[in-house]
């Protein structure tokens, strides 16, 4: 069987080692987070990205090997196991290629070969196999076919008995493994996907408009594209086929199966190859092509939406500061909620602003009483219905206050299925749903990460066909993004909700939830080995936790670092070094920079460690993520009829994707700039480029109101420059 260590590290080309002290610390329930961050001695630094490369491989290749041993058995038990046939199964890498060389055996439902066999046919068709060598004579297969007719066994004539024996050949050529495996690659590589708009639909009545007359290569196809017909396909708007070369794939077969020089014989082996391919092997080989371009397209929009998730989450925080958030609307009214500086809910009301001109006096004055009555220092506006209208409002009530809060727009996706979620009644059980929605938005301003993971991550919006990928693969992939940000931030033990303490290294979400109610109950954690404290949570989950977990002003300022405690001692013996007591060794960043990291190496820390030690005491407690930014809307553009093109405007990337990337505006509708819009250079990638998040200037290329679509451009034009000397220095672009 497979060295699969040893596999994995000529694959990923990292020294088996690394592999093998990896694999090592996931058998002893090490997350990759923690590995990543606190076991660099013993994988030599690996990052998260080969951490989790090395995972997946282990994985598929262990399934691999399991699949080998069952198929062994199988095959064994039906005494058909030559060495030859187990040294290909041993050696194969791929799961295709296992089944392939598995066909022939694999218990079958009755088939026209096997009701051939039960007439006793077999022996025709191994006297016409013989026909089909070099040195073969002529025979007359009529006359030899004439001895099978049975009326007892169902074989009233030679013709029957002669197609049965053709029947038991076409099964045997169709399950050779090397002929799939040609074919399969003859279709990758010269395949064309084609498509049709059903006749249904007439001409611009469907979003699946560019494929009515659509044709590309498999090869080139774009995983956009591929999972757009596939959605075509299954809502029931395109008729979708593969097309290839027919007469290429008989002349292979032929080529391959077709010895002898008997005209006969010759013949009845066209027609054996051709019912061979066309019943047996065109459906399921076309369907293996599709079913891979349709994995290739789910991992790269699962990438995409990884990628998107990872910015969204690491959004830079406004901050925990006092916040008013306000949910939009026209109908039914604003809804407005005021959050203290730890993100708990302090009050609500419901304003009217964009109703009668004494109802928005009335909202106004509410505003102002709120902002002065809990000190609030931003307010966060949800873009949904009435945003621009109720940002407009807003900046009426802040035009007369010296000393304004900051407004910022907010994006609300997936607010309105937290707010009627189990979670959010957990949280606010006597709370109303919208006004749980308006918390939502508020928190999210303050702290992103903590708020959004209490969303499903499909339900935020930056994703590209999320709900038509692989679905088991994309929540993988997606907790696994989410738990790395959790970790690569870090967690305040004092103020973590328990659903953001389940994405914590090492927790379950049994713990999490011991972890809240033992804070409730006991007040806020003073220090770490506190935790040792809490229901359920033994010394591994302490262990691969503690890092990650903050306590703000305790007992220990270490506490308040990514310093794991076990390198505690190591902290004490550079403080003691430095003549300074341990209550002081956080804000002593320049005299951390003299120390001589190498005096310190033990056979459990060593310098990769030390060196993560001296940075985290150089910064100590300090957010990873960048500082925060907003857009600003230009005044009067609140709908796409506001819109001209030309028009420079300031947005937010609110998604990417592989052709492009969405931009709000403020219009309520996003506009797209596509990827060969983004910049004045090729673009291969746009998450090259841009990121969800990202604050950007754009320029207005096209505007259709009917289908509520906006091209964008962040090629901007040039502005001409002052012909002095004084010239001013030309806009950074952002």
């Amino acid at each position: 069987m497979l060295n699969i260590p040893q596999l994995i590290a000529q694959e990923l080309s990292i020294n088996l080692s690394q592999v093998n002290n990896a694999l090592e610390l996931f058998a002893e329930g090490a997350t990759i987070p923690f590995i990543a961050r606190y076991r660099k001695e013993r994988t030599d630094s690996l990052n998260e990205i080969h951490l989790r490369d090395i995972s997946d491989r282990f994985t598929y290749l262990t399934e691999i090997e399991d699949r080998k041993k069952s198929i062994l058995e199988t095959i064994a038990s039906q005494g058909k196991l030559t060495a030859e046939l187990q040294a290909k199964i041993e050696s194969c890498l791929q799961k295709n290629e296992l089944e392939d060389l598995y066909l022939p055996y694999k218990p079958k439902r009755r088939t026209r070969a096997t009701i051939a066999r039960e007439k006793g046919l077999e022996p025709l068709a191994i006297f016409i196999k013989c026909l089909n060598l070099p040195t073969a004579k002529p025979a007359d297969i009529e006359a030899e076919a004439a001895k099978y007719i049975s009326e007892e066994k169902g074989v009233k004539t030679a013709e029957e008995a002669v197609k049965g024996a053709g029947d038991i050949l076409a099964e045997a050529i169709s399950e050779k493994a090397e002929y799939r495996a040609y074919l399969r690659d003859f279709l990758m590589k010269t395949g064309v996907f084609v498509s049709k708009i059903k006749e249904d639909f007439p001409e611009g009545s469907t979003k699946f408009e560019m494929y009515r007359n659509y044709q590309i290569a498999a090869r080139n196809v774009q995983s956009h594209n591929m999972l757009a017909l596939f959605r075509g396909e299954t809502e029931g708007v395109l008729d979708l086929d593969l097309a290839f070369d027919e007469s290429a794939v008989m002349a292979y077969l032929e080529s391959q199966e077709i010895k002898t020089r008997i005209p006969e014989v010759k013949e009845f082996y066209r027609s054996t190859l051709k019912d061979a391919f066309n019943r047996l092997m065109k459906t399921s080989l076309m369907t293996e092509v599709r079913s891979h371009h349709k994995a290739e397209a789910d991992i790269e929009s699962i990438t995409t939406f990884e990628t998107n998730l990872r910015e969204l989450l690491l959004s830079a925080p406004a901050g925990m500061k006092p916040t008013l958030a306000i949910d939009p609307g026209f109908r039914t009214g604003c809804k407005v909620s005021a959050l203290d500086e730890t993100g708990q809910f302090l009050e609500y009301q419901a304003i009217f602003p964009h109703q009668a001109a004494g109802q928005r006096q009335q909202a106004g004055k509410i505003v102002k009483h709120l902002l002065e009555k809990y000190k609030i220092e931003l307010i966060a506006i949800g873009n949904g219905t009435a945003s621009r209208e109720t940002d407009d409002f807003v900046s009426e009530v802040l035009a007369d206050m010296d000393k304004k809060p900051i407004k910022v727009m907010v994006n609300e996706s997936g607010a309105s299925i937290y707010s009627a979620s189990d979670v959010a009644i957990a949280e606010f059980p006597d709370l109303d749903i919208t006004i749980r929605g308006a918390v939502s938005i508020g928190r999210r301003l303050q702290d992103p990460l903590a708020e959004l993971v209490k969303i499903d991550p499909k339900s935020i919006g930056v994703g590209q066909y999320q709900h038509d990928v692989d679905q088991k693969l994309l929540k993988k992939k997606l907790d696994e993004t989410v738990e790395s940000c959790v970790n690569y931030v870090g967690v305040d033990l004092n103020t973590a909700s328990k659903e953001l303490l389940t994405f914590v290294s090492g927790m379950t979400a049994t713990v999490a939830k011991n972890i809240v109610n033992y804070r409730n109950e006991n007040g806020a954690f003073k220090n770490r080995r506190q935790l040792l404290k809490v229901p359920k949570l033994g010394p591994k989950a302490f262990e691969q936790a503690a890092g990650f977990l903050r306590i703000r002003g305790g007992e220990n300022p270490l506490d308040n670092t990514a310093v794991h405690p076990e390198s505690y001692p190591v902290v004490q013996a550079i403080a003691k070094d430095l003549s300074l007591p341990l209550t002081e060794i956080t804000q002593i960043s320049a005299k951390v920079k003299t120390v001589d990291i190498k005096k310190y190496v033990t056979e459990k820390v060593g310098e990769p460690t030390l060196r993560d030690i001296i940075s985290e005491l150089e910064k100590p407690g300090r957010d990873p993520r960048a500082e925060f930014k907003y857009a600003t809307f230009q005044a009067g553009i609140n709908e796409i009829s506001d819109l001209l093109v030309g028009m420079e405007l300031e947005g937010i990337i609110t998604n990417v994707a592989n052709f492009g990337a969405f931009v709000d505006v403020g219009v309520h509708q996003d506009g797209l700039v596509h990827v060969s819009q983004l910049a004045d250079r090729f673009v291969d990638d746009p998450k090259q480029v841009v990121k969800v998040g990202q604050v950007v200037k754009v320029r207005v290329l096209e505007v259709n109101e009917k289908l509520k679509r906006v091209s964008l451009t962040m090629k901007l034009q040039e502005k001409p420059q002052p012909s002095n000397s004084a010239r001013l220095p030309a806009p950074r672009r952002r």
